[in-house]
């Protein structure tokens, strides 16, 4: 390995990125006499998603990701479904209230990207409707939001049909 010349220093490295990246995943259970909420619009559906808010997976797993990239904690912690206040709640406000905080801490969110997992209800019909509603509460052009459905293939409680997941990744950049 080659050796640095005596006297000098190391790289210095910024201790704020000016671009961060955070991971976000959410899971629910399909139920029955509720809504379908995804991404902030209702889709037509027999049933919705079991949860202590309005259970929209998509805008929980955003939140996780821009709160984690800022190093802000994650939905659980903003929001607890121990708060009464939290019961039923509209997921779009929560996802609202996470980008103010993460502006306040200095930045802002650049770009998402988000996969749903799921054997139906099918998102191509809702894509665009989806991706503007999150570029709204995001404060981005819906060009910078991504929206992807994908099955799991019939494997396991997605594949039969139990619920659904998301993942979603989001780069923030330093706004001062």
């Amino acid at each position: 390995m080659p050796r640095e010349p005596r006297g000098a220093s190391p790289p210095r490295r910024s201790r704020d990125a000016t671009f961060r990246v955070g991971v976000g995943y959410d899971s629910h259970r399909f139920a029955l006499g509720r809504p379908l909420t995804l991404g902030g619009i209702l889709i037509p559906s027999d049933f919705g998603l079991d949860g202590h808010s309005d259970a929209d997976a998509i805008c929980h797993a955003i939140t996780d990701a821009i709160l984690g990239a800022a190093g802000l904690g994650d939905i659980g912690e903003m929001f607890p479904d121990t708060d009464p206040v939290n019961r039923n709640r509209d997921s779009v406000s929560m996802l609202e209230a996470a980008v103010s905080r993460i502006s306040t801490a200095g930045y802002e969110v650049g770009q998402v990207d988000v996969s749903v997992i799921a054997e139906s209800p099918r998102l191509a019909p809702h894509r665009e409707k989806i991706r503007a509603r999150l570029a709204t509460a995001l404060g981005i052009p819906s060009e910078s939001v991504s929206v992807k459905g994908k099955t799991n293939e019939g494997m396991g409680w997605i594949g039969r049909k139990e619920g659904l997941a998301c993942i979603a990744v989001a780069t923030l950049k330093r706004n001062r």
